[in-house]
């Protein structure tokens, strides 16, 4: 099955297992508890992934985000940075 996700354009979020070179290496991501664009795939870890992939978000539950449309991002991509002492969606915008 193929699906068409935004990728992850960039990650500043270094000490994450899925960053390497400040692209985000995972399958995809899942953002927000619903209020808080938050990462919720950001794994705290000193080894990282060595996988050639690059993410795409799978699911958003940030339901007031404008590129929310029934929980998927309809941003071509996204960046995730540092927000509140952790990572979140930084192309998050309350729609």
């Amino acid at each position: 099955m193929t699906v068409e996700m935004p990728s992850i354009r960039s990650c500043s979020m270094t000490e994450c297992a899925y960053n390497h070179d400040h692209g985000c290496h995972a399958r995809a991501i899942t953002i927000g508890d619903g209020i808080h664009p938050g990462c919720d795939t950001f794994f705290n870890c000193g080894s990282h992934c060595g996988s050639n992939h690059t993410a795409g978000v799978g699911a958003c539950k940030v339901a007031n985000c404008k590129y929310n449309t029934d929980l998927e991002c309809q941003a071509g991509e996204i960046m995730v940075g540092s927000d509140r002492g952790g990572a979140a969606c930084t192309t998050f915008m309350a729609g």
